[in-house]
């Protein structure tokens, strides 16, 4: 039976459903020269409007590479970081197996703070997106979470109303703020916790 109460299951990506590591990367750029990772992350923090920027897609590719290559000493090529960037992923396998089963009585939709260089190079090809009825990606919505207009931009293409909404992501903060625009949410802290909520909340049997 279809719990009446929910229409659609809205997903996070990143350690959510994908795994990602940045020691992958570091390690990877320390091999150029020892330190170079973790001088390259102290200026990628202290400036990170710029990775906020390439989410929302106000900055383009060409122009993030550049400044991140400037941050590297020039010690890699864009290719190599392009590389590097992007295997930092792995799947998460225990809640990806939801996906078909939650497909049989829910729209999927996926929402992600995310970019252009990681969806092309780390994750697109990976099959299970295709089980999502749509992705709302931060870079081509234009807006990230926390945002509100990111939310409603699922809304938009649903038709449901808020409360049938269910949003499942790691970080609280955007939980809460999809609580705040009528959904409900579910902070992600393991998979285990993840099911009994789903239970509690009459999603899974």
């Amino acid at each position: 039976m279809i719990n009446k109460k929910y229409s659609a299951i809205v997903f996070d990506l990143g350690q959510v459903l994908v795994f990602f590591d940045y020691t992958i990367f570091i390690n990877a750029v320390n091999k150029h020269k020892a330190g170079l990772g973790e001088e390259f992350v102290r200026k990628y923090n202290e400036n990170y409007h710029i990775h906020r920027d390439f989410e929302c897609g106000k900055i383009s590719e060409m122009d993030f590479i550049n400044q991140m290559l400037q941050w590297l000493d020039y010690k890699i090529t864009a290719e190599q970081f392009i590389k590097y960037w992007s295997s930092i992923f792995s799947l998460n396998n225990k809640v990806i197996d939801l996906l078909p089963i939650l497909k049989k009585k829910y729209k999927l939709y996926l929402l992600s703070n995310t970019n252009s260089i990681h969806q092309k190079f780390g994750y697109q090809h990976y099959d299970f997106l295709k089980l999502f009825d749509k992705l709302f990606l931060s870079h081509e919505v234009g807006f990230i979470k926390p945002d509100s207009e990111i939310y409603r931009a699922v809304e938009h293409v649903s038709g449901f109303p808020s409360g049938q909404h269910i949003f499942i992501d790691d970080i609280l903060e955007y939980v809460n703020a999809a609580k705040d625009i009528g959904w409900d949410g579910i902070q992600y802290v393991g998979y285990d916790d993840l099911i009994l909520n789903l239970k509690s909340k009459g999603i899974l049997d």
